[in-house]
C-alpha cells in the first residue's frame, strides 16, 4: 500500500481488518460498531464501541475474531516511523508497558473526542493530494497523537509508579536507561545502579513488561542513535565518540544490528525523506 508508513483506514470503506497489518506495523484501533475478541497469548479480550485496542508489533495477537456488524477506524504505523518521530522515551516507555498489559481499553467521551480530533488531522494530511512535506507532517501528527494517548493513559501509568516493588524497580531502571545508554549498554551497570544483580534485574524486567533488560538497553540506545544520525552537524566519528564507540567499526555493526543499515546508509536515506 502506497504511503503506509502511518495511514488511518476503515474497515468498511478500505475493505480491510486490522489484522491485515500484524507484523508489519503498529496497529491502533477505536471499534466504532460490534466486537472484537483477540488473545495477546496470556489473556483473551474484548472489543467494543468506543474501546481503542492497540496492537505493538512486540505482542504475540493471536485468536482474533470479528463481529458479523463490526466496524472500526485504524492506525497503522510502520516501526521505522514510530522509531524516527517517537517524541519522548520516558512516556514512550511507561505506555509501551501500559498497552503491554491493557491492550484494550475503554475510552470515555472526552477521550474519545480527543483521539478523534487526531484522527480527523491524520484524515486531512494523508488526503490532500501532492503535498511536499507529508511524511513530516504526518510525523508531527503522530506526536501529537501520542501525547494524547499517554494524556488518556496517564491515571493508569501513574499507578504504575505506586504499584508493587517490582513496577517501582522497573520504572527507577527506564529513569537511568533516559540518563546513560549513550554510553552505557551492558545489564551489568544497570544492576550495579539499582542495588540489584543482573539476573534479578532481568526477572523483573521480564516479568513487567515482558522484554529482557537487554531490549530495553537497546530501544533507548537506539532512541539515542537516530537522534545523533539525523543530526547532519555531527560527522560520524563524532557519533561514534558520543556514543562511546572506539572505533567507527564499532558503531557501524551496532548500526546495521539496530537499524538494518550502515550509518551512512541511513543518513542517505534520511536526507532522501528529507527532501520530498
Amino acid at each position: 500500500m502506497e504511503n503506509d508508513f502511518c495511514k488511518i483506514l476503515n474497515t468498511r470503506l478500505s475493505v480491510l481488518m486490522p489484522d491485515v497489518f500484524i507484523g508489519t506495523h503498529h496497529i491502533h484501533i477505536v471499534v466504532r460498531a460490534g466486537s472484537l475478541g483477540f488473545s495477546d497469548g496470556k489473556n483473551h479480550h474484548t472489543a467494543t464501541t468506543a474501546h481503542l485496542v492497540v496492537w505493538q508489533m512486540s505482542n504475540a495477537i493471536e485468536k482474533i475474531s470479528y463481529s458479523s456488524d463490526f466496524e472500526a477506524d485504524f492506525l497503522i504505523v510502520s516501526a521505522d516511523f514510530l522509531q524516527h518521530y517517537n517524541p519522548e522515551m520516558v512516556w514512550a516507555s511507561k505506555g509501551f508497558v501500559f498497552i503491554r498489559l491493557n491492550p484494550a481499553f475503554h475510552l470515555d467521551a472526552d477521550s474519545l473526542a480527543l483521539i478523534d480530533n487526531d484522527w480527523e488531522q491524520f484524515r486531512r494530511r494523508q488526503s490532500t493530494p501532492g503535498e511536499q512535506f507529508r511524511r513530516e507532517l504526518l510525523g508531527h501528527q503522530l506526536q501529537l497523537f501520542l501525547y494524547d494517548l499517554w494524556t488518556v493513559y496517564w491515571q493508569g501509568m501513574a499507578h504504575m509508579e505506586a504499584s508493587d516493588s517490582s513496577g517501582r524497580l522497573f520504572l527507577r531502571l527506564l529513569s537511568l536507561l533516559g540518563q546513560h545508554t549513550r554510553t552505557e549498554r551492558e545489564v551489568s551497570y544497570y544492576a550495579s545502579r539499582l542495588c540489584v544483580t543482573p539476573k534479578y534485574l532481568s526477572q523483573v524486567s521480564k516479568s513487567v513488561s515482558g522484554l529482557p533488560v537487554s531490549a530495553w538497553i537497546t530501544f533507548y540506545a537506539t532512541y539515542e542513535l537516530v537522534g545523533l544520525l539525523g543530526d547532519s552537524s555531527l560527522t560520524l566519528t563524532e557519533v561514534a565518540d558520543k556514543m562511546n564507540f572506539s572505533t567507527m567499526s564499532f558503531l557501524s555493526r551496532y548500526v546495521k544490528k539496530t537499524l538494518g543499515v550502515t550509518p551512512s546508509q541511513y543518513r542517505q536515506k534520511n536526507d532522501y525523506f528529507s527532501n520530498l
